[in-house]
């Protein structure tokens, strides 16, 4: 049987001299969309960071489609096809919505067109600037700017937080037709598990830097004893 997609076994690393995650491991097959739960401060986001090299590996093994990724920078582990969606966006603030798209694009599937059949609101906003989008404009552009990239395997980090329902509905449709429609391979960092499980295939809970459980998104969904025990009010 062919290695999944993205393996990490053993990692332990954090910030600084600060250890987040301790021996960690997963794996997630091309074509699945895993949920990353947990309570703040689990180290969802450090996990993120550490699959793009930007936090500190201290040991243990990350491969995409067999590639170590260790000791490659950010931008080499971009051009292997991790496409990232970091909580602070990272929109270029003077330039259009277009040209924030067209300045990464790499060809695929996923050009000016496709993504803005995706999200519409985008094509509308195509000659404004960075800076004159609301949060959730920025968040859909973040999206797409990584779409752009045509990556093997998408990582957005808390896509939903702090944006108003309308825009939450919008994007979760956005990203349910990614991971549904277009079969693209993503992990979903979010806090509000109900938010995120329908879409997903499958779960994965951390609890102080270490995989608390584990199991498909039907299974957890059916499961609230377990979603309250590790997320408490963000189960729901």
């Amino acid at each position: 049987m062919a290695e999944p997609l993205l393996v990490v076994e053993g990692l332990t690393g954090g910030w600084g001299e600060g250890v987040v995650l301790e021996d960690l491991s997963l794996s997630l097959r091309e074509g699945e969309a895993m949920a990353l739960l947990g309570r703040n401060g689990a180290g969802k986001t450090t996990l993120i960071c550490a699959l793009m090299g930007v936090a500190r590996r201290r040991a243990g093994a990350i491969r995409l489609g067999g590639t170590p990724l260790e000791r490659l920078p950010v931008e080499k582990r971009a051009a292997l096809g991790l496409g990232w969606v970091p909580q602070e966006r990272n929109v270029f603030r003077s330039l259009t919505v277009e040209e924030n798209l067209t300045a990464v694009a790499r060809p695929g599937r996923w050009d000016l067109r496709a993504v803005y059949g995706l999200m519409p609101r985008l094509e509308e906003r195509r000659a404004n600037l960075g800076s004159e989008l609301s949060g959730g404009e920025q968040q859909m552009l973040a999206l797409g700017r990584a779409l752009m990239l045509n990556p093997r395997l998408l990582l957005l980090d808390e896509p939903l937080e702090g944006l108003a329902p309308v825009i939450v509905q919008s994007l979760l449709a956005a990203i349910r037709r990614l991971v549904r429609d277009e079969g693209m391979t993503a992990i979903i960092v979010e806090q509000h598990a109900h938010q995120i499980l329908p879409i997903a295939d499958r779960a994965v809970i951390l609890d102080r830097g270490r995989v608390a459980a584990e199991g498909t998104a039907h299974e957890m969904l059916a499961a609230p004893e377990i979603l309250d025990r590790h997320l408490g009010l963000n189960a729901h």
